[in-house]
């Protein structure tokens, strides 16, 4: 692939009161073209990652990019939705129109305000991403879900309390370093493991510290072709992508196995040329602990129900085999749905020109992996991307 990200922006994540789906989009619109030091008018299409669900009255997303600048005026926007891989969904458009050759620059904006939404509303709204005939009674909404999931992988390969307190932890305190992150604080391995009420039980064997919270939030990238890259400041290319669509009831699937994250790392790889231990770091979907447990495995980095040695022998922390998650995470950093995806590909470009903040920054990155997840394992994407320049 030929595309390149030559510039990026993003928001805080976290409760944002003062903040609305507009203000949030148009600060990292015109902090992104900023970046990229790119007119407005020279941006050929929208593409915005926006979930809603519900959270917000104002539909029609992709139409308030427009308030940023009157110089994107008659631009095509459009706003993509694939539940919580909305924000990569639009980054793979962007993609899709510059390989084209019907856009040379693309603005991709991820954006959603979670937090005015009751408790209720959010669980509501959130179980809308699952098979509602069989999974729209589950108590605790999404929790409820990976909770279920949780049991049964506890119920197939022993008790992973301890190693989903270690995940949670080690982005925990990777987060710490973030200054866009939502919950910047070290809870340490013995909170985590441990049911208190500062960090009660939600669904099966999740305990808060096991869930990513209800944020607010905006990213943007601006994407361009290698004519206009050539010329950019900086370029991070796509080497490689995968888009994996899995059927939608979890009774269809060994949900224990992520078979479309699997099958969307296995044919990124391949189109990129490289194996997993030639990735520097991976930003992936811990939406729940437990899901970056079965993601470790589907990934690759250990055969399944064996994630726990990953995690007990710290390949995925700061300066392990291959780091996950430096930014924190969903977990930490915060999960503004729309947002995540295109998060995920700013902050990884960020790493790979080093200028990520000091604290999260990778050294001597080259390589980075994405995946971001819609519902549990449906919505599959995977990004490869290496730094030009």
């Amino acid at each position: 692939m030929t595309a390149s990200i030559i510039g990026w922006a993003h928001s805080p994540f976290g409760k944002l009161p003062d903040e609305t789906l507009e203000t949030l989009m148009v600060r990292t619109t015109r902090d992104a073209l900023q970046h990229a030091n790119i007119g407005a008018e020279d941006v050929d299409e929208i593409f915005v990652g926006h979930f809603n669900s519900g959270f917000s009255k104002q539909n029609l997303t992709g139409g308030l990019v427009l308030q940023a600048d009157p110089g994107l005026r008659f631009t095509p926007a459009t706003r993509v939705e694939n539940a919580c891989a909305s924000g990569s969904a639009a980054v793979h458009q962007a993609l899709r129109a510059i390989e084209s050759g019907h856009a040379e620059i693309a603005l991709v904006v991820g954006v959603e305000k979670m937090t005015d939404a009751t408790s209720d509303a959010v669980k509501s709204n959130l179980l809308g991403a699952s098979y509602l005939p069989e999974e729209g009674e589950v108590e605790g909404g999404f929790a409820g879900l990976f909770g279920q999931i949780a049991d049964l992988y506890y119920a197939r390969y022993g008790d992973q309390t301890d190693v989903l307190a270690a995940i949670a932890a080690k982005n925990h305190r990777n987060g710490m370093g973030n200054p866009w992150a939502q919950l910047r604080k070290d809870l340490g391995i013995e909170f985590c493991r441990t049911e208190s009420p500062g960090n009660p039980r939600v669904a099966g064997p999740l305990k808060r510290s096991d869930c990513s919270p209800v944020s607010d939030g905006a990213a943007a990238i601006v994407i361009a072709s290698a004519n206009v890259a050539r010329e950019a400041k900086r370029a991070v290319s796509f080497r490689a992508t995968a888009h994996v669509q899995d059927f939608l009831p979890m009774s269809r699937r060994d949900i224990l196995r992520f078979e479309g994250c699997a099958t969307a790392w296995r044919r990124a790889l391949h189109e990129a040329g490289i194996a997993l231990d030639d990735l520097s770091f991976v930003e992936t979907h811990d939406c729940f602990t437990i899901a970056e447990l079965i993601e470790y495995e589907a990934m690759g980095l250990a055969p399944a129900g064996q994630g726990a040695r990953v995690v007990q022998e710290g390949w995925t922390e700061m300066g392990g085999k291959l780091p996950v998650n430096p930014s924190g995470g969903l977990k930490a950093k915060g999960h503004p749905i729309g947002a995540t995806g295109v998060s995920m590909h700013a902050i990884s470009a960020m790493q790979l020109c080093g200028e990520a903040p000091p604290d999260i920054q990778v050294p001597q990155a080259t390589i980075a992996g994405i995946f971001n997840m819609g519902g549990a394992a449906v919505a599959n994407y995977t990004s490869i991307l290496e730094r030009v320049r």
